[in-house]
């Protein structure tokens, strides 16, 4: 028995046979565990145990017939295989630690890709030569030479082109920028939608702009996404010398904070210049929002200066503003009203006509109406705070639908009404309301009536979300 233990072939059999299975069984459960967790690690152990134990046993098999008549190149070629699945297995490992699993803005995040794979490539080389001169008995110091020299001569020949490459890489090294950053780089203004180890590729409002690494290297350029203020952007507007320019300072100011694209706290810089020219600053949330955000402040200041009667740029005339609009109008209201058509154009000089675009906001949340709104084009959409402080919208509102049910109590209303196409509304003032209230107690009936049904109908909207009324008391619009 003792000599059958003491045999050289024994304890490799053993391990063989027993370990070999066991070895298996563990890395599958090692591999379906972090597979299940989604890590990076499932490869490498894929690695281990579909190549790498294998063969190792398989080396450790024929490693034992030293007593056997067999070609003992098969040893050294199951050797070399082994030792290049070895390789692999320290290369993508020291990968994963160093660089796959680096937390971002580490050094270890900001190395290219390019030059991981690189620094890979070379390590894979070396290793391979010494694997063969370890196994083969290979004489590998005049391929390290041949190779050395031949790097010189290629250097040489392409030194432009290496100098730009690297010079890339340098850049990407040092990540001044990355993917969504907006630049501005010799007069190439856009958003970064690219980067590889040669160019940087941008895109602008005349398409995609292909910038050299080498050239960004060699000059100076500004990254907008990184800078500690809020984005700004300026241009001109144009009124009438009539308008009085504290009225249109407090109008584009107004119309500033209803924008999307807009800092919220952040006012608008507007300064009155010569000829009715105005210059005003937006404090953006993004850079992506230079061309939409004063896109969008002239469609609407559009709006608001002939809402409050001023002329943006110098237009003297509206066509809007006419008898037979106001006639039309105040037909159109008379009935909800309680006033015949004769009484109705009695009003003409006490109601105005308004148009909002659309996105504008007709009513705010918290604010005290002014008067009643009837609705006589577009729709609107009416929305409502919920307990957990969301805006959620409960109506859309139509022609002959009003805005500002509450202004007889001038109580401040717990709804925003937003217009979503291009609005027409006739605004009846808080005065012109209490004369109709009395003269005519039904109106105010009708208007309360109107209070408990939209209440309703938001109280319904609200738990179909799960939600309380964010307001306390009777809910008003």
């Amino acid at each position: 028995m003792g000599n059958f233990l003491g045999q050289p072939w024994f304890w490799p059999a053993v391990i063989i046979v027993v370990g070999l299975p066991i070895a298996l069984l563990v890395l599958t459960e090692v591999h379906s565990s972090l597979a299940r967790r989604g890590s990076r690690a499932t490869g490498i152990i894929s690695l281990l145990r579909n190549f790498i134990v294998p063969v190792g046993a398989l080396l450790l098999l024929i490693s034992q017939t030293t007593s056997l008549n067999v070609d003992w190149n098969w040893t050294r070629v199951v050797a070399t295989v082994f030792g290049f699945l070895i390789i692999l297995l320290l290369v993508n490992g020291l990968n994963l630690v160093l660089f796959e699993t680096a937390q971002k803005g580490t050094w270890r995040q900001r190395v290219p890709s390019i030059f991981v794979e690189l620094v890979r490539l070379v390590l894979i080389i070396v290793s391979l030569g010494v694997l063969f001169a370890f196994v083969w008995g290979a004489d590998i110091g005049g391929l390290f030479t041949a190779l050395g020299v031949g790097s010189i001569v290629i250097g040489l020949a392409l030194q432009n082109a290496v100098g730009s490459v690297i010079s890339g890489l340098l850049l990407l090294f040092e990540a001044p920028f990355e993917l969504g950053d907006w630049l501005d780089a010799d007069g190439v203004r856009g958003r970064v939608v690219e980067v590889n180890w040669r160019s940087v590729h941008i895109k602008t409002d005349d398409g995609i702009r292909i910038v050299p690494n080498a050239s960004l290297a060699g000059s100076s350029f500004v990254n907008l996404s990184r800078s500690e203020d809020a984005f700004s952007v300026g241009f001109e507007l144009k009124f009438s010398t009539d308008d009085p320019p504290q009225e249109v300072i407090a109008v584009c100011r107004e119309v500033a904070r209803g924008l999307p694209q807009t800092v919220p706290g952040e006012e608008a810089s507007v300064t009155p210049m010569r000829k009715g020219n105005y210059k005003v600053s937006l404090s953006l949330n993004s850079p992506s929002d230079e061309f939409s955000g004063p896109r969008l402040f002239k469609t609407r200041i559009w709006y608001a200066a002939r809402r409050h009667g001023l002329h943006y740029d110098n237009d003297l005339t509206d066509n809007f503003q006419t008898d037979e609009n106001y006639e039309s109008a105040l037909l159109e209201v008379a009935h909800p009203l309680y006033l015949s058509n004769e009484d109705a154009l009695t009003f003409r000089k006490d109601v105005t006509l308004e148009r909002y675009g659309a996105g504008e906001v007709v009513q705010h949340w918290g604010s005290i109406p002014e008067g009643m709104r009837f609705i006589l084009s577009g729709t609107a959409t009416l929305a409502v705070r919920g307990s957990d402080g969301s805006e959620l919208p409960v109506a859309e509102l139509g022609r002959r639908e009003i805005i500002g049910l509450g202004s007889l109590t001038r109580q401040a209303v717990a709804a925003s009404v937003t217009a979503d196409t291009d609005v027409t509304v006739l605004l009846v003032p808080n005065d012109v309301l209490d004369q109709l209230v009395d003269s005519n107690p039904e109106l105010a009936l009708d208007i309360g009536t109107e209070i408990d049904n939209r209440k309703a109908k938001t109280d319904a909207k609200l738990k179909e979300y799960g939600l309380s009324p964010n307001a306390a008391g009777r809910f008003t619009a």
